[in-house]
């Protein structure tokens, strides 16, 4: 059964259609966690932001079972659609998706030229000795702005002011994350794999992160053959919200140069 991606699936939309291609894959926290990232790049780039299938009430085929899963719908998609040297920006397991598409792709002559860079944001996926991947499924409310933001008070959510309709969703979302992604949120054969990567990479990493730290950013910086590790001063996990412009300042050079 192929990895198919819904034809229904929620697709935002931004730039100039006439513009390269950048495809900007959401972390766990959903679509409206990349939307800066998102009006940012459209002011030089085509945008596409999908909602993965599962998150936000969306429907996900029994064929998209884990992150390699999406990967490979992903790109499927974009050789369907004839795409070429797209951009593929992610955050934390859209990170994990962007990697493991840029492996797929590194090793499968049919998706010759369809990557032509990738941007990972405080990516999840990879196993590093002495460097946790901090339990989101056991934290709470407070317990996850405090590991993943700078300041913590920013991102904290009242669970007393969440809708019963969102706290539905989220838990949807949470369900759908520990499918795809596991409770571990990750892959042991990852790090291993990302030397076939060929593309160039960026990573991209909040210095206040401690879901994953900036010293597993840079393991994964360095087993990327060539990729270029930058760190964004006061922010944490999601530093394109914490922090956007700092985090603009690293990522639009590279969006330049590529």
């Amino acid at each position: 059964m192929p990895n198919t991606l819904p034809d229904d699936l929620p697709v935002l939309r931004a730039g100039d259609p006439a513009a390269p291609t950048a495809l900007v894959l959401h972390g766990g926290g959903g679509p409206r966690t990349v939307a800066p990232i998102v009006g940012h790049l459209a002011a030089t780039r085509h945008v596409h932001a999908p909602t993965h299938p599962g998150w936000d009430g969306t429907a996900r085929p029994e064929s998209i079972a884990s992150i390699a899963d999406l990967a490979s719908a992903y790109l499927t998609r974009l050789l369907d659609h004839g795409e070429r040297d797209v951009l593929v920006v992610g955050s934390s397991i859209g990170g994990w998706t962007a990697l493991e598409m840029a492996v797929q792709a590194a090793s499968d002559d049919r998706y010759a030229g369809v990557l032509g860079s990738v941007v990972v944001i405080d990516t999840v996926g990879v196993v590093v000795d002495g460097e946790p991947i901090a339990d989101f499924f056991a934290l709470d409310a407070r317990g996850l702005a405090e590991v993943a933001w700078h300041d913590p008070e920013r991102g904290h959510q009242d669970p007393a002011l969440v809708t019963e309709e969102q706290r539905a969703v989220l838990q949807a979302n949470g369900q759908t994350m520990a499918v795809l992604a596991g409770r571990a949120m990750s892959d042991p054969t990852l790090l291993g794999r990302l030397s076939a990567v060929t593309v160039p990479t960026l990573v991209v990493w909040g210095a206040s992160d401690r879901v994953v730290t900036p010293t597993y950013g840079r393991a994964v910086a360095t087993a990327v053959p060539g990729a270029v590790f930058a760190e964004v001063p006061a922010a944490g996990h999601l530093p394109h919200l914490e922090a956007p412009e700092a985090t603009w300042a690293v990522l639009d050079p590279f969006v330049a140069g590529h």
